[in-house]
């Protein structure tokens, strides 16, 4: 899949483990899983393939956060996710998003922020 990042500094944060580890605290672990999630993002064919995987967690967000989604960076025990939002094959945004229709056909995702959002 295509990745698409907000920000310059969000993707240098995704693809230099120094600015992982720094995003982190100086977590390494944490870095070195956001590396791999990343990874796998981009080795999937389609955004489904990462649905499927459970240690993913691939969930939708609510509230002013509607059409986005998370995946856990390394398990539901940290508080870490990457935000992500589907696009379609002219990088726009799906409206409405459905993502259960639309899962075998996105190969673009938009990465908006890797945060603890739920605190």
């Amino acid at each position: 899949m295509k990745i698409i990042y907000a920000t310059e500094k969000l993707e240098l944060q995704c693809t230099s483990l120094k600015a992982a580890t720094k995003l982190f605290g100086g977590d390494r672990n944490l870095a070195i899983s956001l590396m791999a999630r990343i990874n796998a993002i981009e080795k999937a064919y389609v955004i489904k393939d990462i649905i499927v995987m459970p240690p993913f967690h691939f969930h939708n967000l609510h509230g002013n956060r509607e059409g986005f989604f998370a995946i856990d960076v390394k398990s539901r025990r940290e508080k870490w996710r990457i935000i992500l939002q589907p696009l379609d094959e002219n990088e726009q945004v799906f409206d409405p998003c459905h993502i259960d229709e639309i899962s075998a056909i996105v190969k673009i995702v938009e990465i908006s922020e890797v945060s603890a959002h739920y605190e």
